[in-house]
């Protein structure tokens, strides 16, 4: 075979791998979708939503504000305008975008709006993201039902969603981790150190209180 003929093979293989590489890539992407929310502590909305079957992964992080890069100091602080939140990557043919929002609005306490639970201020507060006019809608309509059936106003709001900043590397997976740190009850592993967190903040026991059974995740 000339060199001129291996070239032209060598050129025809790439365009074959490369169109089934890209094949592979829209595959992938045509079973994965994002949502991103605010329920409080992060750590807490990471744990109930990895544990929803059709979830692939949830990556704690900040959004909704000015701020650039901002580091976990600067959104707890104030003034970034950011959110504490979570990215949701799911496969919508086992769970639907309608059966995360209406899960979420059970997880949190949608009528505070000065935070969640004993997290207090801005960055602690309720919020879905969205993107487009669909998303919007599907998210009016959870908070409606929520609503009604809550019986009470919900106050969280439905923001234009922007750029995600994912959380610093200690705070992912936060709620399963083996790092021994220092708390209030001394030194404990991570696991143990969220489990008590969780139960000293209240979370479950607000949440059960206003949803009842109804309520998806308490006992995390």
């Amino acid at each position: 075979m000339s060199k001129l003929q291996n070239l032209k093979a060598l050129g025809l293989f790439a365009v074959i791998l490369l169109g089934g590489l890209m094949n592979v890539q829209r595959a992938d992407a045509a079973g994965r979708d994002t949502l991103v929310v605010a329920g409080g502590c992060f750590w807490c909305v990471e744990s109930d939503f990895e544990s929803v079957p059709g979830v692939i992964e949830v990556v704690s992080g900040y959004a909704g504000g000015t701020t650039k890069s901002p580091t976990y100091k600067d959104v707890t602080k104030g003034g970034t305008g950011h959110y504490e939140v979570v990215e949701i990557t799911f496969d919508p043919d086992k769970v639907s975008r309608d059966t995360l929002l209406d899960l979420f609005f059970r997880s949190v306490d949608p009528t505070d709006a000065g935070g969640q639970f004993c997290d207090r201020g801005d960055s602690y507060r309720t919020a879905i993201f969205v993107t487009g006019k669909s998303e919007r809608a599907q998210a009016d309509a959870a908070k409606a039902k929520a609503q009604a059936q809550l019986g009470q106003t919900i106050v969280t709001p439905i923001l234009k969603a922007g750029k995600f900043y994912e959380a610093e590397a200690y705070h992912q997976d936060y709620y399963k981790g083996k790092k021994i740190v220092l708390t209030r009850f001394g030194p404990k592993k991570q696991s143990e150190a969220y489990k008590r967190y969780r139960m000293a903040c209240g979370r479950d026991a607000r949440v059960k209180a206003l949803w009842g059974s109804d309520a998806p995740f308490v006992g995390h």
